[in-house]
């Protein structure tokens, strides 16, 4: 039976050479994702160009890439489509993705509740764990093992979205396709240590000022901080360093809501949203112009800390009932 997964692996079998890429500020799952597709690819001989403004970020050095991850697009000339993986709509990517994507043949797989489908080829499956389970799904369908680099990038995108596998989305499939590159031979020790040990003395020093900052609404129920750049510059951290820290929040007892605002180098304001499993945010995250998932959405914003704060605090005080 026909189905997009099948229609975008015949549109691969039937190609050549392609351009994979995925969003900003890319978290496990984005780099597991676009490792995965590549190893994948290039199991099927096809060429592979690897592509994200942000770049590989250092705490994911370790990954087993199949090529470079560029930050510039290259020329599209003799590319048989532009894979976008695990973006939210067709902005996640930047601009220049973005307008590529809008001129070039464009294949969207992605599990985000909030994605318009933009793509000539779109499969999006809200009730995957992961962009990673997906691409497993496809490597499996093609007879591919998961194992060795292909496994480990496809295992650092189940552990990552799920939270060690104890988030909502955390399924039966899910563990289930965990066990089999378990059987498959991955170290499974090894993998974890490389995904959990890779915080830098300067991302110690802004968790524990921001967390330090942090305020709590509505009877304890929203924790709410924020990452100023001037914190980043002063403590030699970065952007990336303050991944988790959202729901790093949610561990306070009482804590249903979670909300950091980051302050970007072009005066953007980067929104992060996460709530335990009875809540859903996304729609504060789309009537803001971002969106995710039930439980972990976001958006980019512009104005000020004091301009944009106030409005999301009411904002998620309504779904609280306040």
């Amino acid at each position: 039976m026909a189905s997009p997964m099948h229609d975008i692996l015949r549109a691969i079998q039937a190609g050549s050479r392609f351009l994979v890429a995925t969003h900003v500020s890319p978290d496990g799952d984005a780099i597991g994702s676009i490792a995965a597709m590549g190893h994948m690819l290039q199991s099927l001989g096809k060429d592979v160009v690897l592509y994200n403004a942000s770049g590989l970020p250092e705490h994911f050095s370790w990954v087993n890439m199949p090529a470079p991850v560029l930050t510039e697009l290259p020329s599209l000339s003799g590319f048989d489509a532009i894979i976008a993986l695990d973006c939210g709509d067709d902005r996640r990517g930047g601009k220049a993705l973005q307008d590529a994507m809008a001129a070039h043949r464009t294949f969207v797989i992605d599990h985000h509740l909030s994605n318009p489908k933009w793509g000539e080829l779109n499969w999006v499956e809200v009730d995957r764990s992961s962009t990673g389970e997906m691409i497993a799904t496809m490597a499996l369908e093609l007879g591919l093992p998961l194992s060795g680099p292909l496994g480990e990038a496809i295992y650092l995108c189940l552990v990552t979205d799920t939270g060690h596998f104890s988030f909502e989305n955390t399924s039966p499939r899910c563990m289930e396709m965990a066990a089999t590159i378990i059987r498959q031979g991955i170290n499974l020790a090894r993998i974890n240590e490389l995904i959990q040990n890779q915080w830098s003395l300067a991302r110690f020093k802004l968790w524990g000022e921001v967390l330090g900052g942090l305020t709590l609404h509505f009877d304890g129920q929203l924790g709410v901080i924020r990452i100023t750049t001037e914190q980043l510059s002063r403590l030699g951290a970065t952007s990336a360093d303050s991944e988790g820290l959202t729901n790093f929040v949610l561990r306070i007892k009482g804590c249903k809501m979670a909300q950091s605002l980051r302050e970007d180098a072009d005066g953007s304001l980067k929104l992060s949203l996460r709530s335990v499993s009875d809540v859903n945010i996304q729609p504060v995250a789309a009537a803001f112009g971002g969106g995710g998932h039930k439980c972990a959405a976001g958006a980019n914003l512009q104005g000020t800390f004091d301009e944009v704060e106030p409005r999301l605090i009411e904002a998620l005080g309504k779904i609280l009932g306040f």
